[in-house]
């Protein structure tokens, strides 16, 4: 319950105001609620509203709250309105960037007689702060991933194309502990490394390739996410440079976390490293990201956030250097930023790893 009281805190809630949650983390970050369904909260009350399916798990997962049932012909927002009425509610604070048209259309026929306003992001500024127990999961989830990379590197082989490495590591991920996939593994090799967010292909690995695996298990309902890039036989010389430069621009940015430092000033050390270096242009995202319950949340390590890290936050620092027609590179560590600096969750090796 203290997690949704700072939520209605941040959000500045009247008296006479009430919330409805709609996104699933959020949802779960305030009640500890995986299923399907709303959250409908004011000074009082606080209720999960969802079906016949989830209302055992609902009263399971979050003892703190009421658990509402719909029913044929009446919708979630019904029930939540029926609460709003109950206990005064003049205005509801909802979630406009995930609320369609349409279903914002809904809201405003099934909860009558109300102010509909933005609740500003609220739940995702408590969310930046990870408390030890929230920190504790992401960091297992990183050892899970860690482990996984382990067991599979010794069974990387040429000739095995990179959905055939992709469903192995996946597999090692959950052989490890995963409960799930954080988001979905990248595989790039060879020419592919050139594309960050590339999608596993029947591409066969080749002697020479360099090969980046972006992953990470999820646990506990909390995120990893780390990218290693290694070599079967030994890289061209180019690529050998590119890596140089990718881990220099890593380490260099890692070593720059703490509190007080602007998320922006960390970004731009990376990009004048890899600009200096000749690769100006191929390093077209931004350094990193929060990473929590979503694999991407804020702050971000970007050329436009002008946040200050904080003891708590969780940020990735994954430079890199992508080159059509040749490849590409890409190192990440998910690390905390504590009172003293940042420490790293990822303690996979960063050297290149000739395999």
């Amino acid at each position: 319950m203290k997690r949704l009281e700072r939520m209605l805190s941040l959000a500045g809630l009247t008296a006479n105001e009430g919330v409805l949650i709609h996104k699933p983390s959020n949802i779960f970050y305030l009640s500890g609620y995986t299923g399907e369904g709303l959250l409908a909260a004011g000074e009082g009350f606080q209720a999960i509203i969802t079906d016949f399916r989830y209302t055992e798990q609902a009263e399971k997962q979050a003892p703190g709250f009421q658990v509402l049932m719909v029913e044929k012909g009446v919708t979630h927002a019904a029930l939540a309105a029926g609460l709003f009425e109950a206990h005064g509610v003049k205005a509801v604070r909802y979630e406009d960037d995930k609320v369609t048209v349409r279903a914002f259309e809904g809201l405003k026929r099934d909860i009558p007689g109300v102010e509909f306003l933005p609740l500003g992001g609220a739940p995702e500024k408590a969310r930046r702060i990870k408390e030890q127990g929230e920190l504790d999961l992401i960091e297992e989830a990183c050892d899970i991933s860690c482990r996984a990379l382990d067991a599979v590197l010794p069974r990387i082989q040429p000739g095995m194309t990179e959905k055939q490495l992709q469903i192995l590591l996946d597999y090692t991920l959950y052989e490890m502990g995963a409960d799930s996939l954080a988001f979905d593994t990248i595989i790039a090799s060879g020419v592919n490394g050139s594309l960050p967010h590339a999608i596993p292909s029947d591409k066969k690995i080749e002697l020479g390739d360099m090969i980046t695996m972006d992953f990470g298990a999820k646990k506990g309902g909390y995120c990893a996410d780390m990218t290693r890039t290694v070599a079967l036989g030994n890289p061209s010389a180019e690529m050998k440079k590119i890596y140089e430069t990718v881990l220099r621009a890593q380490e260099t940015c890692e070593g720059m976390l703490a509190p007080g430092k602007c998320c922006r000033d960390i970004d731009a050390a990376a990009r004048r490293i890899i600009d200096e270096a000749g690769y100006a242009g191929r390093f077209g995202h931004g350094l990193g990201h929060s990473v929590g319950i979503d694999i991407h949340e804020d702050p971000r390590l970007s050329t436009a956030c002008e946040d200050l890290l904080e003891e708590g936050h969780t940020v990735t620092v994954e430079p890199g250097i992508y080159v059509p027609g040749l490849g590409g590179v890409r190192i990440e560590n998910t690390c905390a930023i504590t009172a003293s600096g940042g420490r790293t969750l990822v303690h996979a090796q960063k050297e290149l790893l000739i395999l």
